[in-house]
C-alpha cells in the first residue's frame, strides 16, 4: 500500500508530507493539552499526537529512574542531565477517559487529525470509541504481538515506531499485523535517545523501509531544531513527527528538543518550501522561463550583408544576444536552405528569411 488515508488527506507516494505535532510527552493534563493542540493547529500541522498511558499498570517499579537532558541556557544551548522516576514522568501525562473524549472533541472542532499511542487493549477500545484517526505503537512494544493483533482489529491506520529495533523485528511486526487482517500501516524511522545523536538518525533508512515494505514511511524526530526533518523530507519521508512545547526550558523529558510556538510555524513553513523546491522528476519550462532564457541565449546575426539565394552555410554569421532569432543549434539543421532576399549587416536571422 503506497498511500494511506487520514480523513480527506492521503499520506504516501506523490502526496504532500503529512506533518504531525507530538504533544504526548510535553503536556501535563487537559488544559495544557488543549493549549498545545491550539499551537499545532495555528502552525498549520495536519495532526496532533498524544500518548494514552496508565502508569499504574505500565510501570512495575515505581522507583525506576529515567535519565534525560534538560535545557539550562537557551542562548548557549547548554544542557544538563537529570533523572526522575519513570512513574512520575508518565503520571503527569495521564488523563481520565472523559478528558480524552473532551480533548478529541476539541481537535474535531479545530479540524485537526488526532493520533494517540496506546499500550493496552482497553486503550485501543477508547481510541475506537472517540473515533481516533490513527493509533501508534511505541517502539518498546514492537514485539508485543498481542497488542499488534488487537490494533489490527480496530481498522485504524497503525503507525509503528522502530526505535532501537532491528529490521528483522520490524519485518516480524508487520507480518503479525498483516496476518491479523490489516495492511493499513505506516512505519516510522525513529532514532533512539532523548535527544537523539546524529550518528543514530540514519535518514537513509527511510528509503530502505519504503523499498522493503511498500508502505508510507515517516520520521519521528528527537533532535533539537528541525534541519533533520527538512532532510528527511528531501530523502522521501511521507510524514514527519515533531514534539512541541510551550517552553523548551521546562525541566522535564523531551522539552529540550521540542518546538516552541513560533518555531512550530517556521517548521511547517520550511517543510512546505522544501517540498516546492524539490519539484518533480522532470524539468518543465514555463513561458516565463523560456522568455528569460531567450534573453540570454544567442541568435544568428548577419555579420556582413548577404544576397538573396545565398546558402545558410555560406552566410557570414556572428552569434549575439538575444536568442529571439534562429539559435545556433537550429541553424546547423537549416544549413542547406537559402535566404529569400538581400539582408543587411546586423540583421537577426529569422525563419521568415529562409526559403
Amino acid at each position: 500500500m503506497t498511500t494511506v488515508e487520514i480523513g480527506n488527506k492521503k499520506i504516501g507516494t506523490d502526496q504532500p508530507c503529512f506533518i504531525t505535532m507530538e504533544a504526548g510527552p510535553t503536556h501535563t493534563g487537559l488544559a495544557s493539552a488543549i493549549e498545545l493542540l491550539g499551537i499545532a493547529k495555528n502552525a498549520g500541522a495536519d495532526a496532533i499526537k498524544f500518548q494514552i498511558l496508565d502508569p499504574e499498570r505500565l510501570v512495575a517499579d515505581k522507583k525506576q529512574l529515567f535519565s534525560f537532558n534538560v535545557l539550562v541556557n537557551k542562548e548557549s544551548g547548554e544542557t544538563k542531565q537529570i533523572s526522575e522516576p519513570l512513574y512520575d514522568i508518565l503520571k503527569r501525562r495521564s488523563m481520565s477517559k472523559q478528558e480524552w473524549k473532551e480533548l478529541k472533541a476539541t481537535a474535531d472542532e479545530m479540524g485537526i487529525a488526532f493520533f494517540a499511542t496506546a499500550g493496552f487493549e482497553d486503550e485501543l477500545e477508547l481510541l475506537c470509541e472517540i473515533n481516533c484517526d490513527s493509533v501508534k505503537i511505541a517502539s518498546a512494544d514492537l514485539n508485543h504481538y498481542p497488542l499488534l493483533r488487537e490494533a489490527a482489529k480496530t481498522g485504524m491506520l497503525i503507525q509503528i515506531d522502530t526505535g532501537s529495533s532491528t529490521l528483522a523485528e520490524v519485518e516480524k511486526a508487520v507480518d503479525v499485523i498483516n496476518q491479523a487482517g490489516s495492511n493499513n500501516i505506516l512505519i516510522h524511522q525513529c532514532p533512539s535517545g532523548y535527544p537523539a545523536h546524529l550518528d543514530s538518525i540514519h535518514l537513509n533508512m527511510i528509503k530502505t523501509l519504503k523499498q522493503m515494505f511498500g508502505c508510507p514511511v515517516g520520521f519521528s524526530d528527537h533532535t533539537p531544531g528541525y534541519h533533520m526533518d527538512v532532510a528527511a523530507v528531501a530523502v522521501g519521508a511521507d510524514l514527519v513527527e515533531k514534539t512541541i512545547t510551550m517552553d523548551r526550558m521546562t525541566p522535564q523529558v523531551e522539552h529540550v528538543f521540542s518546538l516552541e510556538p513560533e518555531d512550530a510555524k517556521s517548521f511547517v513553513k520550511y517543510i512546505r518550501e522544501v517540498e516546492t523546491g524539490l519539484g518533480g522528476f522532470r524539468r518543465p519550462m514555463s513561458d516565463e522561463q523560456i522568455q528569460h532564457r531567450n534573453k540570454v541565449r544567442r541568435s544568428a546575426f548577419i555579420k556582413s550583408g548577404a544576397k538573396a539565394g545565398t546558402l545558410v552555410s555560406d552566410l557570414d554569421i556572428e552569434y549575439r544576444r538575444p536568442g529571439t532569432g534562429i539559435q545556433p543549434d537550429l541553424l546547423e539543421v537549416l544549413s542547406n536552405l537559402r535566404i529569400k532576399s538581400n539582408l543587411i549587416e546586423g540583421h537577426i536571422l529569422a525563419m521568415s528569411d529562409l526559403e
